[in-house]
């Protein structure tokens, strides 16, 4: 694996923790999923915390139907 290319360019990421919600990610980022495949998220990305998402690790709007709390 090359260090290089695994290393971030973009350092300006920001993580807001969403009331009762996901996680919404801004800035450029590569998102490696449980199966070893990876896709990047240029702008923003949502990403579930409650459980239920049918879109893992992408927050799909369960956490509305199953009344998550954080």
């Amino acid at each position: 694996m090359n260090k290089k290319t695994d290393k971030m360019e973009n350092t300006n990421v920001k993580v807001t923790v969403l009331a009762n919600g996901p996680l919404m990610v801004e800035g450029s980022i590569r998102v490696v999923k449980k199966d070893g495949s990876s896709e990047t998220k240029e702008q923003k990305a949502f990403l579930c915390r409650c459980g239920h998402s049918q879109n893992k690790p992408y927050c799909d709007g369960s956490h509305k139907s199953n009344n998550f709390q954080d």
